[in-house]
């Protein structure tokens, strides 16, 4: 499953996708579609995603196991 990390993300901050959803003000139904890889996440929800669960959007798709977000620009 491409998009593997965000469930897990959500399952263990005991959040369901109806929660997660109306933090991105989108339907629940939207937000699985991205969870399965149904359909693909735009740029502004991986970085709305990150900054929701304080991490990086590499570490959201897999690109590092690094869980910290990086620095932000001053």
């Amino acid at each position: 499953m491409r998009y593997q990390r965000i469930r897990d993300l959500r399952e263990d901050a005991d959040l369901t996708q109806t929660q997660v959803a109306q933090y991105l003000k989108m339907s629940q139904t939207g937000y699985s579609k991205y969870e399965t890889g149904e359909n693909d996440i735009p740029t502004a929800v991986w970085q709305a995603l990150a900054d929701f669960y304080k991490t990086s959007v590499d570490y959201l798709m897999g690109r590092t196991d690094e869980k910290r977000p990086y620095p932000r620009k001053k």
